[in-house]
């Protein structure tokens, strides 16, 4: 399994779409945890996007993945940049391949 970042980037003033579908996002995302798929998540704190941190076979399961996520579906997202990530020390380094 790889290691990627993920950073979402929000559709400018799309707070309230956002607020409307946090509690399918979080379900969803708590869904990949409890699958070892998602590894830590959370927003940046000027609320302008957020970063993903996720375990996956090859980044076409990642993308898959990441249509699922219910902000995609509501059309939250205005960018998405994955990286294939290697962490070597800290709490994440035992994940990495």
């Amino acid at each position: 399994m790889t290691v990627f970042a993920v950073e979402y980037v929000y559709v400018a003033d799309s707070d309230a779409l956002r607020d409307e579908a946090r509690p399918a996002h979080r379900a969803w995302l708590g869904e990949l945890a409890e699958e070892g798929k998602l590894l830590a998540s959370g927003p940046y704190g000027d609320g302008a996007g957020a970063l993903l941190i996720f375990k996956s076979t090859d980044e076409a399961e990642l993308n898959g993945l990441l249509k699922q996520d219910p902000f995609a579906e509501a059309g939250v997202i205005a960018g998405i940049r994955s990286t294939e990530w290697a962490p070597i020390i800290g709490v994440l380094a035992a994940h990495a391949s």
